[in-house]
């Protein structure tokens, strides 16, 4: 017999994930989540154990998923469309960024070399200023001042 409790408490965010990569909507996942949960503990005593347990539920969450499906198309609640929403920049928001890439690399290369450098370490090397100051010899609130002080170099425009 199935503990459906230990199950919910394993699986919930395993499901709760693969139901967004099927609908890309938070609040619909969480949903089906639970309904899935639900139709679980109502057909636990048909689990045989031929398979494992988060594919018997992925399983029913993806039927789930088809249902809300069908739901929609009868409604007529249109899914958005990825041409209409998209997480990628348009072309000319990417040349936009792009132009305010340079602007701030500009800025950046006319700073002293040493404060160059600290901005160059953090923005593009993706350093911790506690590895910065290990870099220069010196300590991470050193690397912090120097980054903030160029920082405010930049954004003043000097």
């Amino acid at each position: 017999m199935l503990d459906m409790d230990v199950i919910y408490r394993e699986y919930a965010d395993s499901i709760f994930r693969f139901l967004m990569t099927l609908c890309g909507e938070a609040c619909t996942a969480e949903e089906l989540t639970q309904e899935t949960f639900y139709q679980a503990v109502k057909s636990a005593h048909k689990y045989d154990g031929t398979c494992k347990v988060s594919t018997w539920l992925c399983q029913i969450a993806k039927h789930l998923w088809y249902r809300e499906l069908d739901k929609r198309k009868r409604k007529g609640t249109s899914m958005l469309e990825e041409s209409m929403v998209s997480d990628k920049a348009g072309p000319e928001d990417e040349l936009c960024i792009r132009e305010e890439k340079m602007d701030v690399f500009k800025k950046v290369h006319i700073l002293e070399e040493t404060a160059k450098e600290v901005v160059l370490l953090r923005i593009t090397g993706a350093f911790s200023f506690q590895e910065i100051g290990e870099i220069f010899g010196k300590n991470e609130n050193w690397a912090r001042v120097t980054f903030y002080r160029a920082k405010q170099k930049i954004v003043k425009g000097r």
